[in-house]
């Protein structure tokens, strides 16, 4: 069983950014493949960015550019770098693990463990 804790969210204007953190429970954490998904209110639960296994990165194309995926194995931590921030990013962040990855990575439904959740609101 593998628990993960998201923190990091809060309020932030318009252009800031934010780093958001997800700690896992273990060593399973550092051989699964992570991701960040993200729920905007009155939305389904939509991609942002995923780290596999073996150190790839991937991306929402929407998202490209301005956020960054990064993990730290030693600590069973999964972050996101989140720069100029914009109203629409305002959502619910989850964090997300997988022990399997040869699915795809950029659907929910292919995640075995979820976090939390971390409020992240961006005021205009």
């Amino acid at each position: 069983q593998v628990q993960l804790v998201e923190s990091g969210g809060g309020l932030v204007q318009v252009g800031g950014s934010l780093t958001l953190s997800c700690e896992g429970s273990g060593p399973t954490v550092a051989t699964s493949g992570l991701a960040w998904f993200r729920q905007p209110p009155g939305k389904e639960r939509e991609f942002v960015a995923a780290s596999t296994s073996t150190g790839g990165r991937r991306y929402a194309d929407s998202l490209k550019g301005r956020f960054a995926v990064s993990r730290d194995n030693s600590r069973y931590t999964l972050y996101l770098q989140m720069n100029n921030l914009r109203p629409d990013d305002t959502a619910v962040y989850y964090c997300a693990a997988r022990e399997a990855e040869y699915s795809d990575y950029s659907r929910p439904n292919n995640y075995a463990y979820w976090g939390q959740g971390t409020q992240v609101t961006v005021s205009s």
